[in-house]
């Protein structure tokens, strides 16, 4: 797995030149308009006006990944999302192109001054379009293109759990994850593996719908986009949610609403916390550096729902 040269030292001059070879258009203007983990987004307007959104990745074919999983969604969902428009790669960049979507994403702070109505509004929207990939089934659970595992359990213990804990272990030796982080995360992976395993379905995930991957109308909160998949796969559909409780999410009731529409297993609460756990302290393996906050509101929310089952 390489990792690539991410600045605009490195993007700034070279996204114009890749945009003009592959559509024959000159670049108008262009500007950094947010990013995260795994990339950097450029809005990006061409000499007849068109505007396209380029993101560009840290790792090496990352954007094919992308393109796949944003058609499959796209083609199951009444939910708009980014269409397609090219990829990219050579030995030093990975580009997708996609077409620009307005409205400003829901981690923008001033949306929490909208009243319980449009909040209530955009939470039933936002359920229903995800309610519509859950209703696209699997026999297997699994990557979305090669599913192979007859059980959830059993794919996210061997594809997730395990070598997430083994990383975790190693960072913790070199001073890296707290050795308190550690044992907490392995009393909770000891509970988790201790649980019935309800059978579930394997439906079709985003995988990483947060807040800042839901984009609404600034003015009334509705609901224009989802974007940015990362992981779409086959999976148990509570394998979705505990993005919903990332960031300051709880505000908008995604959760709660997605419970209302669709009834959860006994220990849903606790397994979400659980992935959302799992999941955060797990960006330090994959890209190399974590966002304490984010990490450490579900290390609390785990901790919580891990003395509600003990009780």
């Amino acid at each position: 797995m390489k990792i690539l040269d991410n600045s605009d030292k490195h993007l700034l001059p070279i996204i114009p030149k890749i945009v003009s070879e592959k559509l024959n258009k000159k670049v108008a203007d262009i500007k950094f308009i947010g990013g995260g983990s795994f990339g950097r987004v450029y809005k990006t307007v061409l000499s007849d006006g068109e505007v396209i959104a380029v993101k560009a990745y840290k790792v090496q074919s990352s954007q094919y990944e992308e393109a796949e999983q944003l058609e499959m969604l796209s083609k199951n969902t009444s939910v708009k999302m980014p269409e397609v428009i090219f990829t990219y790669e050579d030995e030093n960049t990975a580009i997708l192109a996609m077409s620009f979507v307005e409205g400003k994403n829901v981690l923008e702070p001033f949306f929490l001054f909208k009243s319980k109505a449009q909040k209530e509004s955009f939470a039933e929207t936002v359920i229903d379009g995800m309610l519509e990939w859950h209703s696209v089934r699997n026999d297997k659970f699994g990557s979305l293109s090669v599913p192979s595992y007859e059980s959830w359990y059993e794919y996210y213990r061997k594809e997730k759990q395990e070598p997430w804990m083994k990383g975790f272990a190693e960072l913790s030796e070199k001073g890296k994850l707290s050795k308190n982080r550690l044992a907490v995360l392995k009393k909770a992976t000891e509970l988790f593996n201790s649980l019935p395993e309800e059978e579930s379905e394997a439906v079709l995930i985003h995988a990483d719908l947060n807040i800042m991957n839901i984009m609404a109308d600034p003015e009334t909160l509705k609901l224009i986009a989802f974007i940015d998949p990362n992981g779409c796969m086959w999976a148990h559909r509570e394998y979705d949610l505990y993005q919903f409780r990332n960031m300051w999410g709880d505000a908008y009731g995604l959760y709660e609403k997605y419970k209302e529409k669709h009834p959860l297993s006994p220990y849903a609460d606790f397994r979400v916390a659980y992935y959302g756990a799992m999941h955060e302290v797990s960006m330090r393996l994959k890209v190399g550096h974590v966002i304490p906050l984010w990490e450490d509101l579900n290390i609390r929310r785990m901790k919580k729902e891990m003395k509600k089952l003990k009780k």
